[in-house]
């Protein structure tokens, strides 16, 4: 797993190669299994609101040797709005934007499979 922001905690992987093969683009991510493929990405709240489950679909989507995702999204994020606290259904919200991008059939992820968990 990631052990932070800074530049020794990062775990960075290749998305584009330039020149001479030297990585052009690459993206930080939470965890990887590099013998599996296996990229893990966990939002710890603004899945929803932040649009970090679509940022976290597509940039997952274009790491060399990616073959599964694992998207972790909070159950519910709880959030101040007028005063009021509102509960964002984050999983919910993940599960139904899985669930319309594989029945649709227009956008094709290139993943094996898709392990969405809600904690």
């Amino acid at each position: 797993m990631e052990a932070g922001r800074h530049a020794g905690g990062r775990i960075e992987r290749p998305v584009l190669y330039g020149r001479d093969g030297s990585e052009r683009v690459r993206y930080d991510v939470d965890a990887m299994h590099d013998g599996l493929g296996v990229v893990v990405e966990v939002e710890a709240g603004r899945g929803k609101l932040g649009n970090a489950v679509y940022r976290n679909l597509i940039r997952s989507s274009l790491i060399v040797d990616a073959r599964f995702l694992a998207l972790g999204v909070m159950s519910g994020y709880h959030r101040m709005s007028s005063g009021r606290e509102v509960t964002e259904a984050d999983f919910v919200y993940s599960l139904a934007l899985l669930d319309a991008i594989y029945a649709s059939g227009r956008l094709v992820l290139p993943f094996e499979g898709v392990l969405l968990f809600g904690y």
